[in-house]
């Protein structure tokens, strides 16, 4: 190879590698760019208020089991005035003391503007499930002297939209405390054969990455 030719293969490696340089320091500036844009704009997570529970049944039949049957009413709303929230995937399920009580729900797949309240009403049902023993007789208890906490919880996956950027995925979990009162029909309204009880529970909301 002449002294020609290896000049020209040394310019061709320059400049590769200036073009390679060229690139990742592209990415380095989106990078940084996109970084501060997220540190300007950080996101507060969104805010569940559990409106209402109406129970169309809720039996607990020897030997340890518990069948319910409710619909309730939860909504969202987005405190960020510059950010939008893809909901991916929600499930919804009823829990008592850490149990799950209801198979999960998944509610439809949402993407809320800036500022925006989203509701949704889903159904959860648990047919004949299983109560571990010291829960069963507490529960027992509860709906005795009238008043069992239950708790509707929410898993899920959301991205956050700015301008055209979003990001990955993030997880989300929601608890919301549901008092529900089976002696004082007074805290509930009656929807035929069901008893409807409005609640207005704020509920604790948890965002971590995925």
């Amino acid at each position: 190879m002449s002294a020609k030719d290896c000049g020209h293969h040394d310019d061709e490696e320059q400049l590769a590698k200036r073009i390679t340089v060229a690139i990742v320091g592209v990415f380095v500036v989106v990078g940084i760019i996109i970084f501060l844009v997220w540190a300007i704009l950080h996101p507060d997570k969104p805010r569940f208020i559990l409106q209402d529970v109406t129970i169309y049944a809720f039996n607990l039949t020897a030997p340890n089991m518990l069948t319910s049957n409710m619909q309730i009413t939860l909504s969202s709303r987005n405190p960020n005035d510059r950010i939008g929230i893809y909901y991916q995937k929600l499930d919804v399920f009823a829990s008592y003391h850490n149990q799950q009580i209801t198979l999960p729900t998944l509610v439809p797949r949402t993407y809320q503007g800036h500022l925006d309240v989203t509701v949704w009403s889903p159904f959860l049902y648990g047919n004949a499930v299983p109560v571990a023993p010291f829960l069963e007789e507490g529960l027992s208890q509860d709906m005795n002297t009238g008043m069992v906490l239950l708790n509707i919880k929410v898993y899920g996956q959301l991205k956050w939209k700015v301008g055209t950027w979003i990001s990955g995925r993030y997880q989300i979990n929601a608890n919301c405390p549901a008092y529900i009162s089976f002696t004082d029909r007074t805290k509930a309204i009656q929807v035929g054969s069901a008893m409807k009880y409005q609640l207005v529970q704020t509920c604790t909301v948890d965002v971590s990455l995925n």
